[in-house]
């Protein structure tokens, strides 16, 4: 694919993820997509055969992609454990707040909406929520009980950011920090 044609695919996966994180897959209609990228209506199908599943799936793994990189670069620092979740939680919250409350977590809409219905919606996001649990694992690994302990902080965390988004404060989350904090003692 040359440079052109990356460009426009990459136009329609920044227009999709925009969508979706605003309104969910639901809220990604393939004429929004079309509309907000400024891309032609064949170049979608060119690039994604597969149609929306495919489309709003490589948007959702790519922006899952984005956070766990974060996650992971995080991950590797020589930080202590509850300080790097409390650093994850703030790039979050400030992720969410600069947004306007739009943009907590790019799948869990998603989730929410296609999971039981959809087998390669639910795919895409499993593979990207079991991505950020394996980096929680490995970062608490030697830790008593590491394997639960990642997929409680993802599942709070996950939490704190829709209520953080429902309540339109960082509240949630900071209250979420402190608990794990206490549990990482």
């Amino acid at each position: 694919m040359g440079q052109k044609g990356a460009e426009t695919r990459d136009r329609l996966l920044d227009a999709t993820q925009e969508l979706v994180e605003a309104g969910g897959y639901f809220g990604a209609g393939l004429n929004q997509v079309i509309a907000l990228s400024g891309a032609p209506r064949g170049s979608l199908y060119f690039h994604f055969p597969g149609g929306k599943d495919q489309l709003v799936g490589e948007s959702v793994r790519r922006a899952g992609a984005v956070i766990g990189d974060s996650f992971g670069a995080l991950a590797d620092s020589e930080l202590p454990v509850a300080e790097f979740v409390d650093l994850v939680l703030r790039q979050l919250g400030d992720r969410l707040e600069t947004s306007g409350w739009r943009k907590g977590c790019p799948v869990a809409t998603v989730a929410l909406e296609t999971a039981a219905a959809n087998d390669s919606m639910q795919q895409a996001c499993s593979e990207v929520y079991s991505s950020w649990e394996e980096t929680l694992r490995a970062r608490l690994a030697g830790q008593p009980g590491a394997d639960d302990l990642a997929t409680a902080i993802l599942s709070l965390i996950e939490g704190a950011l829709l209520l953080a988004r429902a309540h339109r404060s960082r509240e949630p989350l900071n209250r979420v920090g402190r608990q794990i904090a206490v549990w990482l003692r």
